[in-house]
This record gives C-alpha cells, structure tokens and sequence, in this order.
C-alpha cells in the first residue's frame, strides 16, 4: 500500500513539474462573417485582434492572461496581415512550467480555427515553437488544446470528419455556445477528451479558461476541473453556480 502510494506521487509530482503546453485556437468575434447576434462594430471586427472581443478586450484571451498575476506575456507575434492567424500570443505561467500558446484566428477563418483544432486533436498537427532558449510543442503535441469563439458549426460543417491518426486521447476545452452538441460527432472521431464543453448558449471568454487552468496546473480531478470552470463562469456572469455546472459539463 505504501508502494503505492509512493509510485502514485511519483507520477503526480512527474506530471506537475513536466514542462506543458496548452495551446488555444480564437477565432475572433466579427459581425459581418459569423451568424451571431451582432456586438459593437469595434468590438465584433475580426480582421482586429486589438479591440476584439475574444483577444483584446478586458475579458479577452490576450488582455485577460496579460493582466493575470498567475500569467505572464513572454511574446506577441504578428503574422503577416494576408494570414489566417493575425497574432500569436505566448504566456509562461508564474510559478509552474506551464506555457500558453494563443492564437488569433482571423473572423472569417472561423472554419479553418475550428478544423486546425480538430487535427491536431486527431494527431495530424504536431508543431513546435521555440521562444527563448524553449521549444513547445503546440498542435497535436500540445498538454492541453483549447478552443474560444463562436460555435461555427451552427453554420457550417467541416469538410472532413479527422479520424484519430495515433489513437492517443488528448484533452480539450471548447467554450462556445452549445459546443456539446455540435462538437461531438467530431471530438468522438479524434478520441479527444471534452474536459469542459457546453450544453446552452455562454459567453467564451477567457476567465473560464483561467478557472480550468488554476485546476489542470494542480493536476485536479476531471470533476474539480469542471466545477472551477462554473465557479469562474459564475464569478464573472453572476448566473448561478447550479446554472453554471449545467451550461459547463465534461465527458460524454
């Protein structure tokens, strides 16, 4: 029993000081490309990533993990204005061998962020990129992918469903509107794992995505992971926690 034990800390304490990588697919709000409901021009321009609503307002992806005392920016790379992604944010966490990798999916490339998270989950997208004197492996080889935005699939289905390529269960959280239900046909074809997926309409911001990441860098239960992702959607939507363990569950 204690040989156990000791072997189960072991591989706790490998797995919590092991150096990992979530890497997080935005595509940005933009009123003209996406069936939402339309938000302030400036806010909802997706060939903007500075005053859009998922990147650089308050509870943006950028903004949020920028002011964060936990996080900290180690690099902003702007990509050519012609590119799919037209910034790159890379984050190191403060007290823990933690990386975040965040892009910023131009608006009307919505289906192309959505497909990009959906290979990589699938296996087909193992990348790296080095800042410093560090190489993270992001895509397929990431710890963690995570996705914000609109729930595209309300629209559109992607061209192809990506079957898993290497059969490894790599995990997710995907914060868009009712992303269980449109999600699942392709998150069960890359035997992904939904840590956190949403059963009704929410408001992905990045303060959802903090409360799960405080939970995953401690290397909490499944369970307690999604309990802190309500918390953290309550916390800032004031909707309830009991409202808020419904909209944010786990699992199939």
């Amino acid at each position: 029993m204690k040989l156990y034990t000791l072997a189960a800390l072991l591989v706790l304490s490998q797995w919590l000081f092991a150096q990992k990588t979530v890497h997080v697919y935005v595509a940005l709000c933009d009123n003209e490309y996406q069936g939402i409901v339309p938000v302030p021009n400036v806010i909802g321009n997706g060939d903007d990533p500075r005053n859009n609503l998922y990147w650089g307002c308050g509870y943006g992806v950028k903004t949020f993990f920028k002011r964060h005392a936990s996080w900290e920016l180690l690099e902003t790379r702007p990509v050519d204005k012609d590119s799919v992604i037209l910034e790159r944010c890379i984050f190191k966490h403060k007290t823990d061998n933690v990386y975040l990798v965040a892009d910023a999916y131009r608006g009307r490339e919505i289906k192309q962020a959505i497909n990009d998270l959906m290979h990589a989950g699938a296996g087909y997208k193992r990348d790296t990129v080095r800042v410093g004197n560090k190489c993270l492996e992001i895509g397929s080889g990431a710890s963690l992918l995570a996705y914000i935005g609109h729930d595209g699939l309300m629209e559109f289905d992607l061209d192809n469903i990506p079957k898993s390529k290497d059969n490894i269960e790599r995990e997710a959280i995907i914060l868009a509107c009712i992303s269980k239900e449109y999600f699942s046909k392709y998150v069960l074809a890359a035997k992904m794992y939904p840590l956190v997926w949403t059963t009704g309409l929410m408001a992905p911001e990045a303060y959802t995505l903090s409360f799960a990441l405080d939970a995953w860098i401690k290397g909490e239960s499944r369970e307690v992971l999604r309990n802190e992702a309500a918390n953290g959607y309550n916390t800032y939507q004031k909707c309830g926690i009991n409202g808020a363990k419904r909209l944010l569950v786990g699992g199939f």
